[in-house]
Formats: C-alpha cells, structure tokens, sequence
C-alpha cells in the first residue's frame, strides 16, 4: 500500500511533467521518494529529482565533468538542454538559469 508521500509524489509529477515517458517518470518518481529527500516536502523532493534526472541522462552534463568543468559551469551549459527536456514533457515548470532554484 502507498504512503501519503507516495501518493503525493504520484499526484505532483503528473502534474509537474505530464508528457514524461514511464521509462523517465518512473526513475524520477523513485528518487523523489527515496530516503535521500524524505525531509523534504514531496513537490520539492519530486523537482530535485526531476532536474536531476534529465540533467544525468538527457544532458551533455556528464561528459562536460569528465573534460574537467566543474559542477556550477557544466549546470550553467545544460540549462537550455534540460529545459527543452521539460518543455517536450509539457512541463508547467522550467529551470531558471539565473536563480539556484534546484
């Protein structure tokens, strides 16, 4: 049976991400849910994760850390490809490259 937290996390990244392929969502939903973030209020563990998420594996984010960026300029460098991710996942949130809003 799914906890309150669960079941709030379910109900956020519908509404956060609604187009997300399962193959995305379900890994998001996973993180956001993990005992990593459990402090955290639900919405805010569910947009950790998300970005996270897109940043690791639809992004160039790992490749520019393995060519020696550090972490703050390979973010800087991926913000559009993450919020392209977001927008083709009719996200009704996008990152803001001028604030540290993750």
């Amino acid at each position: 049976m799914a906890t309150e937290r669960q079941k709030a996390i379910a109900r956020g990244l519908t509404l956060l991400i609604p187009g997300a392929p399962w193959a995305d969502a379900e890994p998001i939903r996973q993180a956001a849910a993990g005992r990593q973030l459990k402090t955290l209020p639900p919405s805010v563990a569910l947009w950790l994760s998300t970005v996270a998420h897109i940043r690791h594996v639809h992004t160039d984010y790992d490749a520019l850390l393995a060519e020696g960026y550090d972490q703050p300029s390979a973010r800087h460098f991926v913000v559009d490809q993450i919020n392209e991710v977001l927008t083709t996942w009719r996200a009704t949130r996008l990152l803001n490259p001028d604030s540290d809003d993750e």
